[in-house]
């Protein structure tokens, strides 16, 4: 009997291996599909969760974790990260804005995507001195220099010196941490090309023909008007539409009229905005983001006059990304600090000493902004988003006044009141034949008519 239990346990035990062995075969497939994944020793991980804090913070806000997280996958990698001082404090600001805005995604990437390239690159496969210099092809399909020098034993990759190299080494990719920031030449340029004037000149190309957003019709090409003349259309007509903006007179432009190189002016005043100093991000959304130089020198060229309220690069960095987002924002705000009047600091502090309070049209219909005298200065909006005439007469040509203020203006937001109509219906009293009435005359006379309902009617 012993032996018989001892063959049954044993039967038993061969079930369960075999069981185990069939469950591992069909296992075999799953662990085949996850070959692609990150696993948590990865130097992805590693870097996320190491010292480089700021290039870390940087990837996740380019948006490059799906993909390098593929590269990892498939690749052995090298990431050259460079310390959080040389992004932190040794980086231009502006150029650290300049790659954190929106609408430079692609730079940002270009120049993280500079610094990872798709090799295992080890410190003794470094070249020395008398062997020259390597090239390795990046993720951003720039090539980058590794090299060395003999005396001090320094590596560099480019000119940024590999400070701690091996700083973080897993199995699918190694970490050197270098001096310096990386900048691809392309990103460079991009940079250098949004700082520069030249495109406010540049002409606006020809493409399919337009439609008018109030007629629906084509827009027919304008006639040809002699120099002198004065200008065929008010100015909000003359004005590129707008989400918001909608046809209406203008007041006419004052003085006489002349023929104006409108472009040539409004050149004029945005290199005095970037001479005078703290209105850069005036010019850079006057002439990178939006087309409003193009329309404004359009504008003076035909004989209008303008007063530009601009807000300082102090009062600009507070604006959020939802402020930015929305389609035309940035035009919209901008139209809400050009008035189509000529007024000089002078002018509008005196009217605001005499009227005590003003409002001045803007072009973004039906908007105001309003001025009055506050702490011997001029005052703009309400309440907490007023502003001050921080910086009068910045720039003053007769046709275009430029006047600095502290704050970012926007219009006061329009409360809709529903008025409550209450409906009163009127109840006609029933009318009594005249017997009915000699009756209830009778019992008022004898004090009875409180006895009877229809009486009391």
């Amino acid at each position: 009997m012993a032996i018989m239990g001892f063959s049954l346990f044993f039967k038993f035990l061969l079930l369960l291996s075999g069981f185990g062995v069939s469950m591992a075969l069909q296992e075999t497939p799953l662990v085949a599909k996850n070959l692609g994944q990150i696993s948590s020793n990865s130097v992805l991980v590693a870097l996320l969760d190491s010292h480089y804090t700021e290039l870390a913070e940087l990837v996740e806000k380019a948006l490059l974790l799906q993909s390098l997280e593929e590269s990892v996958g498939k690749h052995n990698i090298t990431i050259f990260a460079p310390k959080n001082e040389a992004l932190e404090r040794n980086l231009d600001p502006e150029f650290k804005r300049f790659l954190l805005e929106p609408g430079n995604l692609k730079s940002l990437q270009t120049l993280l995507l500079y610094h990872i390239v798709l090799t295992r690159i080890e410190p003794h496969s470094w070249p020395n001195s008398t062997s020259g210099s390597i090239f390795h092809r990046t993720l951003s399909n720039h090539n980058v220099e590794l090299s060395s020098e003999d005396s001090m034993g320094v590596k560099f990759i480019g000119s940024a010196k590999v400070i701690n190299p091996n700083a973080v080494n897993r199995p699918d990719g190694v970490i050197h941490g270098i001096e310096q920031l990386l900048i691809p030449q392309s990103v460079q340029q991009d940079f250098n090309s949004r700082r520069n004037l030249r495109s406010i000149s540049a002409v606006k190309p020809e493409g399919a023909p337009e439609v008018d957003p109030r007629t629906h019709r084509l827009k027919k090409p304008a006639p040809q008007v002699k120099p002198g003349s004065p200008p065929a259309l008010p100015i909000y007509d003359a004005m590129a539409p707008g989400p918001s903006l909608a046809p209406a007179p203008a007041p006419g432009p004052g003085g006489p009229h002349h023929h104006f190189n409108g472009m040539r002016q409004v050149k004029d005043f945005i290199q005095t905005l970037i001479q005078y100093g703290g209105y850069n991000e005036m010019a850079d959304i006057l002439v990178n983001l939006t087309s409003l130089a193009t329309e404004m020198g359009r504008l003076v060229s035909e004989g209008y006059v303008l007063t530009v309220l601009a807000p300082n690069d102090e009062a600009m960095a507070k604006l959020t990304t939802d402020q930015l987002s929305e389609p035309g924002a940035p035009e919209q705000i901008i139209y809400y600090h050009i008035i189509p009047e000529y007024q000089t600091e002078e002018s509008m502090y005196n009217t605001v000493r005499r009227f005590g309070k003003v409002s001045y049209d803007t072009l973004r219909l039906p908007h105001k902004v309003s001025a009055q005298e506050a702490d011997g200065s001029v005052k703009f909006g309400h309440a907490d988003g007023s502003a001050y005439l921080f910086d009068p007469d910045i720039y003053t040509d007769g046709r275009i006044s430029v006047q600095g203020i502290d704050g970012v203006l926007f219009p006061p937001e329009e409360k809709t009141k529903e008025e409550k109509k209450t409906i009163k219906v009127a109840t006609a009293k029933p009318r009594r034949g005249k017997l009915l009435e000699v009756a209830c005359r009778m019992l008022v006379a004898i004090g009875q008519d409180s006895h009877f309902s229809t009486c009391q009617i």
